[in-house]
């Protein structure tokens, strides 16, 4: 069940006025001074997968709170940590008064309810991509991070403290390949659909279904859905579009200077009701950025990819982001890049690098959590990318062309999207 996007909600939520939450807004959000040289006080907000390379990251701080819905997972990360104590629910963990900061590397669903409360009460927070579940709840957690300026947030998206991504902003932003007006960027991943299960295993004596669930919908257990296939269904993921444009499109975003777009428009198979597509392009167009001109990006998953590639002009990586520009193209993933056409580059001397190497992605927000530093990957950077990053799926399920209004957070043309825009919660889960 979807709400009615309230212009009202969103001018209260985004205040912080958000009456019913179940922790209160009115803790300062004053972190505890440390040195550089001092540790961290850190709570785990899931521990395996994804989330326990996340806790690899940090594990050089004192970490003194774990949690996670499975008690398998906790059970293995608390014989690493003898004495920390430990939780199956993270408002309960929360409530820990001596917890700096908080790592959330749980189902994207949970990521905006967690977050908005650690903020709330003072702690730093570093959450896993996307940022949030909804466009509504990026925005919400953008104006938090503003509004307490004290606190080291971090979205994870661990490639962008890669070396080659440097390497390529600096080729696009020293004007090597020209002036950029098109980008592409793909992604080989896919999932296939499915229909919700009928049958009703016994849920595993380890798991705290409802504790997964979180602010979600209720509906009973299966293994469908824990632990890796829950991107899958829209009530707690948002497809490949969601898991991977964080990454390649933080390259675009980042070499191009984007912020918010001015239309997005989706190309799919029919649209299911509960579960992601096999398959998405989507195009957003950018408007002109000082003295950078407009952009029209496309996104491709699914074995998707630009016409580029299959004329052979384009190398047929399995992922990548070209940059189209006046005077050629730079092709890249994670750790290549190449200037196309190559004749047109022979001799091609690099400019200096100019864009810092990072210290690490996790120690960049340990060290700003303690001394103030910036991070790369601040909530006011992820949230714009995240918002961009969920649209695409907001306009594949309304089946239209969005004309969008970021100040205001609507779509101009389309009522419909505000069905997709926010999400429901679950009594006790609010934001």
């Amino acid at each position: 069940m979807r709400h009615q996007f309230s212009r009202r909600k969103f001018l209260e939520v985004s205040a912080g006025a958000a009456a019913g939450t179940w922790l209160s807004v009115g803790h300062a959000a004053v972190p505890r001074k440390l040195s550089a040289n001092d540790k961290l006080n850190l709570g785990i907000i899931g521990t395996a997968h994804r989330a326990g390379e996340d806790l690899k990251g940090v594990e050089s701080e004192n970490i003194v709170a774990l949690c996670d819905v499975d008690e398998t997972y906790l059970g293995a990360a608390k014989a690493r940590f003898p004495g920390v104590k430990t939780y199956n629910d993270f408002r309960k963990l929360l409530e820990q008064p001596d917890i700096d900061a908080v790592v959330i590397g749980t189902a994207d669903h949970t990521h905006a309810t967690a977050t908005a409360a650690a903020l709330r009460l003072g702690k730093h927070v570093y959450c896993e991509k996307p940022l949030t579940h909804t466009v509504f709840e990026a925005r919400t957690i953008a104006k938090l991070a503003a509004r307490y300026p004290r606190l080291a947030t971090q979205m994870g998206t661990q490639i962008h403290a890669g070396e080659n991504y440097r390497r390529v902003v600096e080729l696009v932003q020293s004007g090597a390949i020209g002036r950029v007006r098109e980008c592409h960027v793909w992604c080989e991943k896919t999932l296939a659909n499915s229909e919700r299960p009928t049958s009703m295993p016994a849920i595993p004596k380890e798991l705290h279904w409802d504790l997964w669930l979180g602010p979600a919908p209720a509906r009973p257990y299966h293994p469908d859905y824990v632990p890796k296939t829950w991107r899958h269904w829209w009530d707690f993921g948002e497809g490949i579009l969601g898991d991977m444009a964080c990454h390649y499109m933080d390259l675009a975003f980042w070499a191009l200077k984007l912020g918010h777009p001015l239309s997005i428009e989706a190309e799919g198979p029919p649209p299911h009701p509960e579960t992601t597509p096999e398959w998405l392009v989507v195009g957003y167009e950018f408007p002109a950025r000082a003295k950078l001109p407009p952009v029209k990006l496309t996104w491709y998953d699914g074995g998707k990819q630009p016409a580029l590639v299959s004329q052979g002009k384009v190398p047929s990586w399995r992922n990548g982001v070209l940059f189209v520009g006046e005077k050629g193209m730079v092709l890249a993933d994670y750790g290549r890049r190449k200037l196309l056409p190559e004749s047109d580059f022979a001799g091609f001397q690099a400019p200096a690098p100019f864009v810092p190497n990072s210290i690490g992605h996790h120690r960049e927000w340990l060290n700003a959590c303690k001394t103030g530093a910036p991070t790369t990957c601040n909530f006011g950077y992820g949230s714009v990318l995240t918002e961009a990053v969920l649209l695409g799926n907001v306009a594949f399920r309304t089946g239209q062309k969005l004309d969008w209004d970021a100040a205001n957070l609507r779509a101009k043309n389309c009522d419909q999207a505000r069905n997709y825009l926010e999400t429901e919660y679950r009594r006790g889960w609010e934001l």
